[in-house]
């Protein structure tokens, strides 16, 4: 069995995330489909990460990739978290991970419907109120869910989700029904109604994204093409990080590894790592040292459930305590810092939790530059989920 180092992982991740300077990538399409998508459950990830890994990026490029050619395509995927992945991935990940969602989602609303007594045959009015739904989407040809309450009015319905929780409330009825049909492939989310930071989103009937539809894939079979992509973008990983990546059963991952031609290699602290098997042979460094600043939920520092090997002790600074990641810095393949921006001046502030050195240091401070200038004056990034460290520098900013 051979032995993978971890500055080898980390070579590896340098060149198939394109983040060393000479691994970067052409467009934003070839770079989602490389990375078996791109986290969006933040929008400012999407192109932020994009950013780092594009030869010649811009928010231009990335939005026509979205909304006008549509070879990119925003849909719930792995672990119920929002992807923005290839139109030609579409399919696998509908069907490999997506699809199991869907009855639990719908036990979930019923209740909840049932229990606001909006309804005593739950399964009804989702189904006719779907199917308003989709006929008012099409008579519009697109519209927001504001839009689409004034032409549907059960959408103006309301129920306490999650009362035993701390972030539990009275939230609309339109939020979980748009979100049934999206995750059943019959709409999709399209441009927003503000910036590309934006979260408020224009809906469409999907085949006006995708002419064919998702299409239907056999769930084994998407499994295998989603799991082959992950192993050359992220592997070598473990048997447990590509059940956490996926949130699959244990058994589908295994039945999709059966699929591929693996092998196994052994990694640092005795683990049992898997690559391809023709994606075993050695990998050498990056030609040149890089750095990076990558956004909350890159799908980098999200790709991994084990991650001692690129984090070292900056797990309690770094992450949330479910497990999200915010803005980091990146020193030749390992998070050294972090980074928030100021809201009032737009500044990158950086904080490094190690000493790098004066060149990588310096490194950092240029790249920053070069981030707040690409995000622009106008547009501002704050993650979705605050971690402490980047709390701690924005709060360091307003005082």
């Amino acid at each position: 069995m051979r032995t993978i180092s971890d500055d080898e992982r980390r070579a590896r991740l340098a060149l198939r995330h394109g983040l060393a300077p000479q691994a970067r990538f052409g467009d934003p399409t070839t770079l989602a489909g490389a990375l078996a998508g791109l986290h969006a459950t933040d929008p400012a990830t999407v192109f932020l990460a994009a950013r780092a890994r594009l030869a010649t990026p811009s928010v231009a490029a990335i939005e026509a990739a979205l909304y006008e050619q549509r070879t990119l395509v925003r849909i719930v995927a792995m672990r119920r978290t929002m992807f923005v992945v290839p139109a030609d991935l579409v399919a696998a990940v509908q069907a490999s991970s997506t699809r199991a969602l869907v009855a639990r989602e719908r036990k979930r609303f019923a209740a909840l419907l049932q229990t606001a007594a909006i309804t005593d045959d739950a399964a009804r009015w989702m189904r006719e109120t779907e199917d308003a739904v989709e006929r008012a989407l099409r008579a519009r040809g697109e519209a927001t869910a504001q839009e689409l309450g004034q032409d549907v009015p059960a959408l103006r319905a309301k129920i306490h989700v999650a009362p035993q929780k701390s972030y539990g409330g009275m939230q609309g009825v339109a939020t979980k029904v748009l979100f049934l049909l999206a995750a059943d492939g019959r709409i999709v989310r399209g441009r927003p109604l503000g910036s590309w930071t934006s979260t408020l989103y224009r809906w469409s009937p999907m085949d006006a994204w995708l002419p064919a539809g998702v299409g239907d894939v056999e769930t084994d079979l998407a499994a295998a093409e989603l799991v082959r992509r992950w192993l050359h973008a992220f592997g070598p990983g473990t048997l447990g990080d590509l059940k956490w990546w996926t949130g699959w059963t244990t058994a589908l991952v295994k039945r999709a590894l059966a699929q591929l031609d693996v092998a196994e290699v052994a990694l640092a602290g005795g683990a049992t790592g898997l690559v391809l098997a023709q994606d075993a042979e050695p990998v050498g460094a990056p030609a040149q040292p890089w750095v990076a600043l990558l956004p909350a939920l890159d799908p980098a520092p999200m790709g991994w459930q084990e991650r001692s090997w690129y984090l070292g002790e900056h797990r309690a600074a770094c992450f949330d305590r479910s497990g999200n990641i915010g803005p980091t810095v990146w020193c030749d393949g390992r998070i050294v810092g972090g980074w928030a921006q100021r809201r009032d001046t737009g500044e990158i502030l950086v904080r490094l939790l190690e000493d790098v050195g004066a060149q990588a240091r310096d490194a950092v401070a240029e790249e920053a530059e070069r981030l707040r200038a690409w995000i622009g004056e106008g547009a501002r990034v704050t993650p979705r989920f605050r971690t402490p460290l980047e709390r701690e520098l924005s709060q360091a900013a307003t005082r």
